[in-house]
C-alpha cells in the first residue's frame, strides 16, 4: 500500500537514530544498565512557579481555544523580552505562538520556501532542517564547517554559496549538536555578506539562547538592515526546562507573521492555554530557575570536555553553550574489537552502546560522519561513569 502514500512523503529520509534507539530499548528489556547520553532536553523539572501558573490556568477555566498567533498577554511579553534580553523593538503583532520550537520553525521554512528555491543550511545541523526544507519543495545546500573551526561557517563560505536560487541561510546558535556559539564579530561578518544579497532572508534558531556559558547572547537580527529581514525562532523549551509543554515563537516582519499565522491556522490553530499561561509566568517572572540550571550545565561541561580529553583519539572543541560535545572520533575508522571494525560513526555509536552500554548519536543524523553526540544533560556522578566506560571501550579498538 506504500504506493498510494503521497510523492510528497517519499522526500523524508529514514531517521538515522531509529536503529540506536530501538537497539537501546532492546538491550534495557534484557536488564542492561544502558547510560543515555542521546537525550536532547534538560534534566531538570520545570520551575515550581511555572508550574503553579500552568495548574492556576486550569481551575480559572482558562481551557478555551486561544487566538492562532497566541493569547495577548503572552505575545506582549515575549515582545518585551526581546527589548529586555535583545535590545529588539517588535510588536505583538510580530510575534506568533506555536506548539513547541520545531512548528515554529516549519511555520517559518514553508511560508519563505517555494519549489526549487535554495535553502543554506550550515552542517552540522540539527537533523529535522534538511526534511523540513524538502518538504517544502526546497533544496537543502550544506556548507561544511568542521572542528577546527568550531563548526561554525565563515563570511567566505556564505558568499561562494549564495546564488541567484538562494533564498534562506538558516542557522542556529547555540547549536545543536555542537554546542558552538557565534560570537558578535562572527555574526557580523555574516551580516555584511547579507546586506549584499537582499533578497536572502535568515532563520535564525535561537532556542537555546539562554544556555551560553562565554559571552551574552548574539542574533543577526541586531545588525543593521537585518530585522526586517531575519525570523527568530525561539521558545520555552531549553532554557525554562519546559520540553513537554510544547510552545515556541517566532519574531518577524509583520508580512511573515501573518502568513505563519495563516497557515498555522489551517492545521493546528492556537497553542495549548495552559502552555501559554505557564509560558507567560516563565518569561515575566524570576530568572533564577534558569541561571542556576545554566551553573550546572557550565560545571557539566567543563566535567565532560576535562575527561574527554582524557580520552586517547578523540578531538574535542570546547563548546559555548547548550548542553552537548561533539568530538571528532575518525581517528578509530578503520580499528576493530571483536570483529567489529568501525568504518563510520554509526559503528562507533552501536559499539559504545553493545560493548560498553552508553548511547550517544551517531554524527551522520546531523550531517558530520566523523562526529558523534554526547549530552552532558545528567548528573556528575552518571557523566563520570559514562566518561570512564566510553574511554575503557575506545581502548579497545585496534
Amino acid at each position: 500500500m506504500r504506493t498510494y502514500l503521497s510523492e510528497r512523503l517519499s522526500r523524508l529520509p529514514e531517521s538515522e537514530t531509529i536503529a540506536m534507539s530501538q537497539r537501546s530499548r532492546e538491550l534495557q528489556s534484557q536488564g542492561v544498565d544502558i547510560i543515555n547520553l542521546s537525550v536532547g532536553e534538560p534534566d531538570f523539572p520545570t520551575p515550581l512557579h511555572i508550574k503553579e501558573a500552568g495548574k492556576q490556568a486550569i481551575d480559572d477555566n482558562f481551557t478555551h481555544y486561544p487566538p492562532v498567533p497566541g493569547i495577548p498577554e503572552l505575545r506582549e511579553a515575549i515582545a518585551r523580552k526581546f527589548k529586555r534580553d535583545n535590545d529588539l523593538t517588535y510588536t505583538p503583532s510580530q510575534i506568533v505562538v506555536s506548539t513547541g520550537g520545531k512548528q515554529a520553525l516549519a511555520n517559518a521554512i514553508y511560508s519563505l520556501v517555494d519549489e526549487g528555491d535554495e535553502v543554506i543550511v550550515p552542517a552540522p545541523y540539527w537533523v529535522s532542517y534538511p526534511a523540513m526544507v524538502q518538504l517544502a519543495g526546497g533544496k537543502p545546500v550544506f556548507v561544511s564547517a568542521g572542528i577546527d573551526s568550531d563548526f561554525k561557517i565563515t563570511p567566505e563560505q556564505l558568499e561562494e554559496t549564495i546564488t541567484p536560487r538562494t533564498k534562506v541561510l538558516l542557522i542556529n546558535s547555540p547549536s545543536n549538536p555542537t554546542g558552538s556559539v557565534y560570537s558578535y564579530n562572527e555574526l557580523k561578518g555574516l551580516a555584511e555578506v547579507l546586506s549584499r544579497h537582499p533578497g536572502v532572508f535568515v532563520i535564525s534558531d535561537e532556542i537555546y539562547e539562554y544556555i551560553n556559558y562565554e559571552d551574552k547572547h548574539h542574533t543577526l537580527a541586531s545588525f543593521p538592515g537585518m530585522q526586517e529581514r531575519v525570523v527568530i525562532v525561539n521558545g520555552v523549551s531549553k532554557g525554562y526546562a519546559m520540553t513537554g509543554w510544547r510552545l515556541g515563537y517566532i519574531a518577524a516582519p509583520e508580512w511573515i507573521a501573518s502568513a505563519c499565522s495563516r497557515l498555522q491556522g489551517q492545521y493546528t490553530s492556537g497553542t495549548s492555554t495552559i502552555s501559554q499561561k505557564a509560558a507567560l509566568a516563565a518569561i515575566n517572572g524570576p530568572q533564577d530557575d534558569t541561571r542556576k540550571m545554566v551553573e550546572a550545565f557550565r560545571r557539566r561541561r567543563d566535567l565532560v570536555v576535562k575527561l574527554a580529553n582524557e580520552i586517547p583519539g578523540l578531538k574535542n572543541n570546547n563548546p559555548e553553550g547548550a548542553f552537548y560535545l561533539f568530538p571528532d572520533i575518525s581517528s578509530f575508522f578503520g580499528k576493530s574489537y571483536k570483529n567489529k571494525t568501525i568504518n563510520n560513526s554509526s559503528d562507533l555509536c552501536f559499539y559504545l552502546l553493545e560493548e560498553v552500554h552508553v548511547a550517544t548519536v551517531t554524527g551522520t543524523a546531523f550531517g558530520c560522519d566523523t562526529c558523534i553526540r554526547f549530552s552532558y544533560a545528567s548528573s556528575d556522578e552518571i557523566l563520570r561513569e559514562a566518561m570512564k566506560r566510553i574511554k575503557e571501550g575506545l581502548a579497545r579498538l585496534k
